[in-house]
């Protein structure tokens, strides 16, 4: 089945806690601490593959989890880092923050790699924290947390032309006329229900084409999955327009292509202006062909280029060929840049603090702090003196103290919630 979007939910591993450990070692009386650190957490990988053409993967499965990082150990071996999640995508996906529809990434090229998210930095071992005055300490740091990340992925083909149109035009035929391509063929209405890709090969010179299902009015909103459809376009070089010229469907061939192109400027304006070449089709079911003359007359000389072609008989085919060939000549590939690839950089900690007082309990906003004090084992006593510590050094003691608070008055930071005991404060 053709899947061209998908929400996913992504965590990076954990780092690994931190060892606790001494060093027992016969004459060796005054070992040490010797606990190692833990292992990262894994991070997870986008990569493009050239073998993918739908967004299928992710019809069932949408939680993608990456390893976590291993506990350290004794003797100042770090624990084992969490295996990365690699996550194979189609080439042209385009990668966005599910909350604020932001681009991350478009996956443009074969074989791209982008790490979105990464995984979280092992704990340090007690050996890390040994001093002067504390010579043995008896505790170490969890591992960082991984990161969250709700992402919708979308896929927009890559193609040098793109075949456009009303449904029941030709589109399918001519695709499979020109490449190895096999769309469904049938004389209805919304044959085609997915795009085709086909590889078409001319005279020494190749092109990839996509045939998009047939267009309607109110394509840019929705109607008739139009809106999902013309996104395929986007990225292609010049738009075949075709215009069913024939009797048979009963529809003015000039209101036809007027409509189609006020969709394209509906839904995006640069669409419009891509360079387009009319294909005037089922030519072979005209009985008078001064509908050809009728239709050319709305354009000045030279102003549209205009082939009248039968993708049934074959006629009128070589010749949009050639000038398929010669305008993808003058409009070179471009490198792509649909939306600002920004990543998820890492940003730097931001330890501004704000304290709010409700009633007797002191609350303390620092996002940085919050995320710190995850990594302490706040059940060991040796640990909690480190975090106070910690507090003094970050100036959260200063900012409560200002805010008012006295000996007793409670103290939440993020879920955790503590009496404040201050010696110094009068």
């Amino acid at each position: 089945m053709f899947l061209d979007s998908a929400k996913i939910f992504l965590k990076s591993g954990n780092g690994g806690p931190g060892a606790v450990s001494l060093r027992r070692e016969k004459y060796v009386p005054r070992g040490g601490p010797d606990g190692g650190d833990g292992g990262r957490g894994g991070h997870i990988i986008f990569i493009a593959d050239k073998n993918l053409t739908t967004l299928s993967d992710f019809r069932y499965k949408h939680h993608f989890e990456a390893e976590n990082g291993c506990r350290g150990e004794e003797v100042n071996r770090s624990g084992k880092d969490g295996s990365d999640l690699y996550i194979p995508v189609p080439v042209g996906t385009l990668v966005k923050n599910f909350e604020n529809k932001q681009g991350i990434v478009d996956l443009t090229m074969p074989g791209a790699e982008f790490v979105i998210l990464k995984g979280g930095r092992g704990g340090r071992g007690n050996s890390n924290f040994a001093s002067p005055t504390r010579q043995t300490p008896q505790f170490s740091e969890k591992g960082e947390l991984g990161t969250e990340l709700w992402v919708e992925l979308e896929l927009k083909l890559l193609a040098d032309v793109g075949l456009i149109g009303f449904p029941n035009v030709g589109k399918s035929t001519l695709i499979s006329k020109i490449s190895a391509a096999r769309p469904k063929i049938a004389d209805y209405p919304f044959t085609t229900l997915v795009p085709n890709l086909g590889v078409v090969d001319f005279k020494g010179q190749s092109f990839v084409a996509v045939d998009i299902p047939g267009l309607i009015e109110g394509a840019h909103v929705g109607v008739g999955l139009g809106d999902q459809f013309l996104r395929h376009i986007e990225r292609t070089r010049l738009l075949v327009h075709m215009v069913d010229v024939s009797t048979f469907s009963g529809r003015d061939p000039y209101q036809d292509y007027i409509q189609i192109n006020e969709e394209l400027k509906l839904y995006n304006p640069d669409l419009a202006k891509k360079p387009q070449i009319v294909a005037l089709t089922k030519i072979d079911l005209l009985e008078d062909r001064q509908v050809l003359t009728t239709f050319c007359s709305h354009f000045k000389q030279g102003d549209q280029d205009i082939v009248a072609i039968s993708a049934a008989t074959g006629e009128g085919i070589n010749e949009l060929l050639n000038l398929l060939i010669e305008k993808l000549a003058a409009f070179p590939v471009e490198t792509i840049i649909d939306e600002k690839p920004i990543g998820l950089q890492e940003k730097a900690e931001d330890r501004n603090t704000t304290v709010i007082r409700n009633g007797e309990i002191y609350i303390v906003q620092n996002n940085a702090l919050v995320r710190r004090m995850a990594r302490y084992d706040l059940e060991n006593d040796d640990s909690v003196r480190s975090f106070q510590n910690l507090l003094k050094r970050w100036g959260i003691e200063e900012a409560l103290i200002h805010a008012g608070i006295k000996e007793g008055d409670s103290v939440r930071i993020g879920d955790f919630e503590f009496t404040f005991l201050n010696e110094n404060q009068k």
